[in-house]
């Protein structure tokens, strides 16, 4: 196995009962040498109906299955074996590459594929990735045996229904762009608002990126309230995000569409309608790809200040829809957009007979972040009557504006000190707004924390916390200096937008980098985290957002209006 596996793996493995359907007795012959010593047993199938009769009479635990064989191939198997058993891994392997084994086996929720000739490596990171998936599921399952056995009302139970109901639900939805700023010829600013009315919520969202050129955006919103509602957005988006983690060639928009309406289609009930928005993003051709299903029309902001409105050119989702339209418009002038569920605009607001669609268009002119559209709509409505879902991206070019302040700084404490003082000269030339004043300077001094000790001197946090209990922090970070060239550039803009202004600073180190995918379990459990600098970061400013890589960052704050 892999130098690195952990011991817990090791034990699961241990304890793990492996089924090889395989006709070719040299393979059978490899995995009896990698397998022997590291699991309970191995056990051989020469063929499809062998091996589903193995797996009915005996424990097994994970199959690796090859797909061509005489008396029932692999898939044929596997289609046997998910009629009794839908979560055992599968291993797929095959020399064969055709499109249409490969979706089915997607179909038939086969865990890993292999290609053959098999490569050793290959053989055992597959093991090592469905062992990880029990080792999850058994966790997962004695967490939440304990915490049943301390239930001790019905209350309490359906409370933790709920809680975990809602838990599922965010996992289904996937955010390559959590607090993330894309970088090309512009700076794009991506966020997202997301507010279900309640726990069982007929909204869902995705935000995939497809390449560094090309993103997805997709809202789903069950027509209806309650379970059927709720069960259907999450099946299709869930559905969505499995084609485009397992996707095998180059992406073909038009495909993913056609393979998610014929996929929900049987499971929509007679009555049953969904709205969709799929829309993807090309900014290398400058392009809005699109199929809105029923949906309200998407707001996009022109560099004059102007608002196109791009509207359905597809019926509702239903068991009946055949035909699918796919629309593109030229985005090389686009600043914004904004894409939405119809619960933003149909909501009450406090004057007496309107709904919000009367103000969405201004106020989203109006507004420069996620943040300012969020308050705007929050204070007209009166209370939330529905879910409420919306993705706003904001586009800018820092080339057109002037620096005000450009600084690159050591990788030492004594430069955190300096750069701290300057950024405050900075402020206190620029507004006499002591509050805000004191929020920058927390936000600054946060990520230029962040950049030293993270970026450019690698300390994780779980080093920085034992370098803290041993009493050896301040030692360590004074012996990392000595070798450490790397620096600390900072760059300060002023943007006006709409007779407001509004100062980005952006902070870069020259280090590796972090997976910014863990932003979102920052974010959704603030009361046990280690990047807790990085959530009162976000509190005091408009917004922080990570270049893909982790090595940059970037923050606002809106200056105070000048008064006459």
């Amino acid at each position: 196995m892999s130098s690195d596996v952990d011991t817990s793996l090791l034990d699961c493995l241990s304890s793990l009962t492996l089924l090889c359907v395989e006709d070719n007795k040299t393979t059978q012959l490899i995995y009896h040498s990698i397998f022997k010593n590291i699991t309970k047993r191995v056990i051989f199938a020469d063929n499809g109906k062998d091996g589903f009769e193995i797996f009915k009479t005996q424990k097994i635990d994970i199959i690796i299955t090859d797909y061509e064989m005489p008396n029932l191939n692999g898939i044929e198997m596997t289609k046997l074996i998910r009629e009794l058993d839908k979560d055992i891994p599968i291993i797929l392997v095959s020399a064969v590459q055709e499109i249409d084994i490969i979706v089915e086996a997607l179909k038939l929720n086969v865990n890993n594929f292999l290609k053959k000739p098999i490569i050793l490596t290959e053989v055992i990171q597959a093991v090592e990735k469905v062992s990880k998936i029990l080792i999850a599921d058994n966790y997962l399952r004695e967490k939440r045996e304990k915490k049943l056995k301390e239930l001790e009302t019905k209350g309490k139970y359906n409370s933790l229904q709920e809680e975990l109901a809602f838990a599922k639900e965010l996992n289904i939805i996937r955010n390559d762009f959590y607090y993330q700023m894309h970088e090309n010829s512009s700076i794009a600013l991506i966020d997202f608002f997301y507010k279900p009315l309640d726990v069982l919520s007929g909204d869902s969202y995705s935000a995939r990126e497809i390449d560094k050129n090309m993103q997805l955006y997709f809202i789903i919103d069950g027509m209806g309230k309650g379970l059927s509602a709720s069960l259907s957005s999450m099946l299709l988006t869930s559905y969505l995000n499995h084609l485009i983690d397992k996707r095998v060639n180059n992406f073909d928009f038009k495909s993913l569409i056609n393979s998610a309406v014929e996929y929900i289609k049987p499971v929509l009930l007679e009555d049953e309608a969904m709205s969709a928005d799929f829309m993807l993003i090309d900014y290398k051709n400058s392009k809005l790809h699109y199929a809105k299903f029923a949906m309200p029309s998407s707001l996009l902001q022109t560099t004059n200040g102007k608002i196109v409105k791009i509207k359905s050119n597809n019926a509702p989702l239903s068991k009946y829809i055949k035909k699918i339209k796919i629309s593109s418009f030229n985005i090389s002038n686009i600043l914004k957009f904004l894409f939405y569920s119809d619960g933003v605009v149909e909501n009450s607001i406090r004057e007496k007979d309107k709904t919000y669609a009367n103000y969405l268009q201004s106020d989203f002119l109006a507004s420069f972040t996620k943040d300012e559209l969020r308050e705007k709509i929050l204070w007209r409505i009166d209370k939330q009557e529905d879910d409420m879902t919306f993705i706003f991206i904001n586009r800018f070019n820092l080339m057109k504006y002037i620096s005000n302040v450009q600084n690159v700084f050591d990788t030492s404490l004594d430069a955190i000190e300096k750069a701290n003082e300057w950024y405050g000269d900075f402020w206190s030339c620029t507004s006499s707004d002591y509050k805000l004043i004191y929020n920058a300077g927390v936000v600054f001094n946060e990520l230029f924390m962040n950049a030293y000790e993270h970026g450019n001197l690698g300390l994780d946090a779980q080093m920085k916390h034992k370098l803290i209990n041993d009493d050896n922090y301040f030692a360590t970070l004074e012996k990392l200096e000595k070798t450490c060239n790397k620096k600390i550039s900072v760059c300060i803009n002023i943007i006006e937008y709409n007779s407001n202004k509004y100062v980005t600073t952006a902070i870069r180190d020259e280090g590796a980098g972090f997976d910014t995918q863990i932003l979102s379990d920052i974010f959704r459990n603030r009361k046990n985290f280690n990047g807790r600098g990085v959530y009162i970061s976000r509190q005091a400013s408009l917004g922080i957002y990570y270049n893909t890589k982790g090595t940059s960052v970037l923050f606002l704050h809106k200056l105070e209006s000048e008064k006459a």
